[in-house]
């Protein structure tokens, strides 16, 4: 089992010098009011280490799909401040394992992020994180792997990260484990 205080330390190391993204490069979206109430709440929050979880989790304005509409260089810089928190237990509606799963599993890899577009949620999440580095996507799979053992998440909820990890965190990290793949598959 994998310990919660070296998951976290290997979280801190790896996105020790994050680059905040700049105020004018914090939203990926111009549709609907959470993008910009989401710049207006994260503009000059350049130490991610000094947010408070209730800010996470509520963010923006009480919605908390900070997650969903952050670019991919906010996304990158603020996710390690929601994986500590939810290795803490303080995040009860921001939920970073959706988000690093969405698109490398079975039940979004194929789909459609808008029917008017033609990009799928995974050509979307290969994008986007595409710019972690290894020690990043390393961390990553830590917290992955924490999450399936030592939380209470549905079956699916597991089934999701293993896929994710075998079809791009594995690989991203440099690691390879073909058991992790074969239980994902079966």
């Amino acid at each position: 089992m994998l310990d919660r205080e070296s998951v976290k330390a290997c979280i801190r190391m790896a996105f020790a010098d994050g680059e905040y993204p700049g105020d004018w490069r914090l939203r990926c979206s111009e549709e609907g009011d959470e993008p910009y109430l989401l710049e207006q709440q994260f503009k000059g929050k350049t130490d991610w280490q000094s947010l408070d979880p209730k800010f996470l989790d509520e963010a923006p304005g009480g919605l908390a799909s900070a997650l969903d509409f952050f670019s991919d260089e906010a996304f990158r810089f603020y996710l390690p401040a929601y994986l500590l928190a939810d290795i803490d237990g303080r995040l009860e509606r921001a939920n970073p394992v959706f988000h690093l799963c969405l698109g490398l599993d079975d039940a979004s890899q194929n789909v459609r992020i808008d029917p008017r577009r033609e990009r799928t949620w995974f050509e979307h999440a290969r994008h986007k994180f595409a710019m972690f580095s290894r020690e990043q996507a390393k961390a990553i799979v830590a917290y992955l792997r924490y999450k399936c053992e030592s939380t209470d998440l549905l079956e699916s909820d597991i089934k999701s990260i293993e896929q994710a990890l075998c079809r791009y965190w594995l690989e991203r990290a440099g690691e390879s484990s073909a058991s992790d793949c074969n239980r994902a598959d079966g």
